[in-house]
């Protein structure tokens, strides 16, 4: 037999075996057999380095160093979930969600939600080709040599029957047993343990030497299949074809028909899940056909058609020793309960959110309490209520503070607001800090080379009072501070210069506008297409902006009146920063469908319906998302919903086929 023979044999073999060990949870092979085939093969690939394969078991033991992890944008959107707290939430999800696809027959698919980090795996080919973290969901870092370490994830799939080109969802989580094992290595040579186990496979990923990472035993738990010409039609068959991939899909998933069974699916989980060994915090609950669920559609955040529900957090009591508050950057005051040490589902807490002066009023909390603290949606620490029972004799009501913490500028409340704020906007040190680490954040300007830390450093040096000053630095001014070395300074330096080709929405949403945030931003400058035309909007103009409400107006309109913000965007337009929307020709697009709005409804035999709608806003038409007296027209391809049909009928609106449609772009 000759040697690629001979290496290929070799590779099938301990994939199989990788598989049954670490997917199946079934060895048929001890370690030590299989580290002796593992060593053969390495052996004959080293002598014979033209048979070279990325995808070679020999490749999961690591060794490729990151230094910078590359920024990419997903494929597919990775949304968030809804999350609800009682069962009466789902009910109202359920009505939702009749009430746009009519009386059809509903099944769910209910799945454990597990707390670990999320990831996007593309496979093309059947094989691995990039693993992207969820990032801010339009875009991750690319940690594809740390994932090929995690032998629970197929480097190459099995079967034939997969997509040439898809993405898979999932969350990397270490088991119970790896942390505890983790943390008692450390315990033995005096290092401080790990906290919990979601942070420490959240943080492994980002680890530079992949090594390292073969040496954690991370799992994936995969969980969604997207792509286009996926070969099944519902969530279910999705879990069973990837399984038959050889993906780890866990199998308490369960398909059921009605609410009722979902209800008992969360009841036994809320029970049972203290069994499995790994962290889940409640369950996830899909609408099960992909047609259905394309019909719902999705939220600015999250999708329509599913929901987690999350099991009643953990409740801890402990000592309220002192209060302290803290600045934001919008001069926003919050208090802070600086708590006795206790552990709480898996993190040791020390402090929670008293959120503002009303919280404390309402559950009359005094230093020296003994407090109930539970973590919001399992995140969070905050306190809950007060156990009155061991309330010191000489407690005393707690004094909200008057004056800021920071600068003693005399706080105020406006009306109807729960917050208390310092209004020393351009002299408050957290507040300007704040603001400059918010413009240099990822989803803003996404400045390289600069983070939280060195702003804070920066402006305690006088070197920035403002976003503006970024742009003035030089690797002179910046080598003499603390931890600054020649390539870290010019890596700063040159990140900020970089920064200046960032759209025109980013910038906006980097001002750090009070109510003003990424999705408003994007509105506003696809609306006034620069910062001209925006500075110049009066309150009536921005209300009538599409989902513009007053309070965000009046913020726009002050921050453009106020000098100081008109002389720092002047600094920042000489330096190049981008304050205008750079239009993308597209050579093909027409106005032939100006002023008509049309929704889209149904799977399509030629188009799918992401192409459909580009179409109509590439011929300047608009895409609505329900149909209503405003909707011209409905392209609707087959099994489109009955309630959409029903509406539109009522409504006499026109329905077209994407064959009709395709005539209107292509008629004179």
């Amino acid at each position: 037999m000759d040697v690629l023979n001979t290496i290929q044999k070799l590779r099938e073999e301990l994939n199989l075996h990788n598989y049954n060990y670490y997917v199946l949870d079934n060895a048929t092979i001890t370690d030590y057999e299989f580290d002796t085939k593992l060593k053969e093969l390495q052996d004959l690939e080293n002598a014979h380095p033209e048979y070279f394969d990325a995808h070679s078991p020999t490749q999961r033991v690591g060794g490729a160093i990151t230094k910078n992890f590359q920024t990419v944008a997903h494929t597919q959107r990775m949304y968030s979930l809804d999350n609800s707290y009682s069962k009466e939430d789902l009910q109202d999800w359920e009505v939702r969600i009749q009430k746009v696809l009519g009386d059809v027959d509903l099944e769910y698919t209910c799945e454990l939600k597990y707390d670990g980090a999320s990831i996007s795996i593309t496979y093309e080919n059947g094989k691995l080709v990039r693993a992207v973290t969820r990032g801010d969901g339009f875009q991750g870092d690319d940690v594809t040599n740390n994932i090929k370490t995690i032998k629970s994830i197929p480097l190459t799939l099995k079967g034939e029957n997969h997509p040439d080109k898809f993405d898979i969802r999932g969350e990397i989580i270490l088991p119970f047993a790896g942390f505890e094992k983790m943390n008692q290595e450390l315990i033995e040579i005096g290092e401080t343990p790990y906290s919990n186990p979601r942070n420490t496979a959240s943080g492994s990923l980002k680890l530079q030497d992949s090594t390292e990472v073969a040496k954690r035993p991370l799992e994936c738990l995969l969980y969604f299949v997207t792509g286009e010409k996926l070969p099944f039609s519902s969530q279910f068959d999705g879990l069973t074809a990837a399984r038959n991939w050889g993906f780890k899909v866990p199998n308490e998933a369960k398909l059921v028909n009605s609410l009722q069974e979902v209800f008992e699916f969360i009841d036994y989980w809320d029970i049972h899940r203290h069994n499995l060994p790994y962290e889940t915090d409640g369950v996830v609950v899909k609408v099960n056909r992909i047609q259905h669920q394309e019909e719902l559609g999705y939220t600015a955040k999250s999708p329509r058609w599913a929901i987690a529900y999350k099991f009643k957090s953990e409740q801890v009591a402990t000592r309220l020793n002192s209060i302290s508050y803290q600045v934001g950057r919008t001069g926003s005051i919050t208090p802070v309960a600086n708590l006795e040490p206790v552990q709480l589902a898996g993190t040791i807490v020390k402090r929670a959110s008293l959120h503002n002066a009303d919280q404390i009023e309402k559950l009359d909390i005094r230093i020296g309490d003994s407090v109930f603290v539970e973590k919001g949606g399992e995140i969070i620490p905050k306190i809950i209520a007060v156990d009155l029972t061991k309330r010191p004799d000489n407690s005393v009501p707690t004094e909200y503070i008057t004056h800021c913490p920071e600068c003693q500028t005399q706080l105020v409340r406006n009306e109807g607001e729960a917050n208390h704020y310092c209004p020393n906007f351009y002299g408050c040190p957290p507040q300007i800090i704040g603001r400059i680490q918010h413009f240099i954040s990822r989803k803003a300007m996404d400045i390289e080379g600069l983070g939280g830390e060195t702003v804070a450093l920066l402006y305690n040096n006088h070197l920035v009072q403002n976003y503006a000053d970024l742009y003035e630095l030089t690797v002179e001014q910046i080598l003499p501070l603390e931890r600054m070395a020649q390539k870290s300074a010019e890596n700063l330096v040159n990140g900020v210069k970089k920064s200046t080709a960032i759209p025109f929405e980013s910038v906006l949403y980097a001002l750090g506008i009070r109510y003003v945030g990424e999705t408003v931003a994007k509105k506003l400058a696809k609306h006034y297409k620069n910062i001209y035309a925006l500075s110049k909007a009066t309150l009536m103009d921005l209300v009538l902006v599409d989902e513009i409400g007053e309070r965000i107006a009046q913020s726009v309109v002050d921050f453009f009146e106020n000098e100081e913000n008109k002389t720092i965007i002047e600094r920042l337009k000489s330096y190049g920063v981008q304050f205008e929307i750079i239009e993308k020709v597209n050579l093909n697009a027409t106005d032939k469908l100006s002023g008509k709005t049309f929704v889209v409804s149904g799977v399509f035999a030629e188009f799918s319906r992401d192409e459909l709608k580009k179409a109509i806003e590439d011929n300047g038409g608009k895409v609505g998302s329900s149909i209503s007296s405003k909707t011209d027209y409905v392209v609707a391809g087959d099994n489109m919903g009955p309630a959409k049909l029903d509406k539109a009928n009522k409504l006499n609106i026109p329905i077209i086929s994407e064959t009709d449609f395709m005539g209107m772009l292509n008629s004179n």
